[in-house]
């Protein structure tokens, strides 16, 4: 489920130098592996119901080891973004399986619970990440940090020998691929499934564009040292890790909607704070840190009770869903980074009013009075 993190976070801080190796836009290179995740799910999924969950996760991560191969060996923007896609393909597969198994085996509340332990255990990689990536690059060349993703990739599959299969095969789907395809419609058209998924699309808009635009924002315009870069980047995911160890206790005692009503309001407060902070320069970089760090302690809610929520309606195509949800929620970031490479001005202050409208987008999808829906039938 950390492939997702691992795959971004690690070579963020080698960002500004690949910008000058490459001579290309290197935010590029996250729209690209946006992209690759977020199509590529579109098939796994289906694969996954026809075929259980441990096969599809073996062949993605065979193609991520290929992807992060290329990655380390590229020599410009271009072939930089074509192996990122590769590496996407495969990364998807871990974060959007992960989902379907846990839906396979718990219901609502207790899915809920343990989405957020296992957000709590993933958010060890976006931490820890930057922080080796920025290690790497003082003693070496951001090739490295591609290798090291290869080298990561290869150890996973190993570990898959030991992982159970959580789809029987008297579970699993009997259609054709290309019919398991028409349960996309299908998804679309429920109104109740698509509240969930825009409000954390959504929200997910804004923490990308922090994503791809904080190391410029803290090295370049505000001098942080590459290698230091880690700390204010797990700062945040600190945030995430204690709300989502809250969250675990609160999906007892509260409604998931009423949890993304508080989540995505406090995360809406703190991306217009920022937002002003960004535009007059106010406070200088704390006034950055700050209300960065509770934008993103709110994804322990946001991310835990919305996928909950979703698969909870849709039980018998876990599969279908988690590709589409997943597949809308990366894909977000496309948005993200496209408008960070064609508006960024240097400062932090595109970061900070894309952060504001996708929040303010969350707050608006998700206060929505809850709407009655029919059961989604297989088709």
């Amino acid at each position: 489920m950390a492939f997702t993190s691992l795959s971004t976070d690690v070579y963020l801080p080698a960002l500004p130098q690949m910008q000058t190796d490459l001579k290309g836009n290197v935010k590029l290179t996250i729209t690209g592996f946006l992209i690759g995740f977020a199509v590529a799910q579109i098939f796994w999924g289906p694969f996954s119901d026809r075929f259980g969950r441990k096969m599809p996760l073996i062949l993605g991560l065979l193609l991520f080891i290929i992807g992060s191969v290329g990655c380390a060996l590229s020599q410009n923007i271009f072939q930089m973004i074509f192996c990122r896609v590769i590496q996407a393909f495969g990364a998807c597969v871990g974060p959007m399986l992960a989902r379907a198994m846990v839906r396979d085996m718990y219901g609502r509340t207790k899915a809920a619970e343990t989405l957020s332990t296992l957000m709590l255990i993933m958010a060890v990689a976006p931490i820890v990440g930057p922080l080796i990536g920025g290690q790497l690059i003082k003693i070496s060349s951001w090739h490295s940090i591609f290798w090291f993703l290869s080298i990561i990739g290869g150890l996973i599959l190993l570990a898959t020998y030991w992982l159970k299969e959580t789809l029987p095969i008297t579970n699993r789907t009997n259609a054709s691929i290309a019919s398991a395809f028409s349960k996309y419609p299908v998804l679309l058209k429920n109104r109740k499934f698509m509240r969930y998924t825009l409000c954390v699309t959504f929200y997910y808009v804004g923490a990308y564009a922090f994503i791809a635009s904080s190391p410029f924002v803290y090295i370049t315009y505000y001098g942080i040292e590459p290698q230091h870069y880690g700390w204010l980047f797990a700062f945040n995911i600190v945030g995430l890790m204690l709300i989502s160890f809250l969250n675990r206790i609160l999906v007892k005692r509260f409604s998931l909607d009423a949890l993304l009503r508080v989540a995505t309001k406090t995360a809406m407060v703190a991306a217009l704070i920022l937002a002003i902070d960004a535009k007059w320069n106010i406070g200088g970089i704390y006034r950055i840190v700050i209300p960065v760090f509770v934008f993103f302690s709110m994804n322990g809610i946001i991310a835990a009770t919305s996928t909950a929520a979703v698969l909870d309606g849709v039980p018998e195509m876990a599969g279908a869903a988690s590709a589409l949800l997943g597949s809308l929620q990366y894909g977000s970031g496309i948005i993200s980074t496209v408008l960070l490479a064609w508006l960024s001005d240097g400062t932090g202050w595109t970061m900070a009013w894309i952060m504001a409208f996708s929040a303010i987008a969350a707050v608006i999808t998700i206060s929505f009075k809850k709407v009655k829906t029919k059961s989604v039938k297989m088709v």
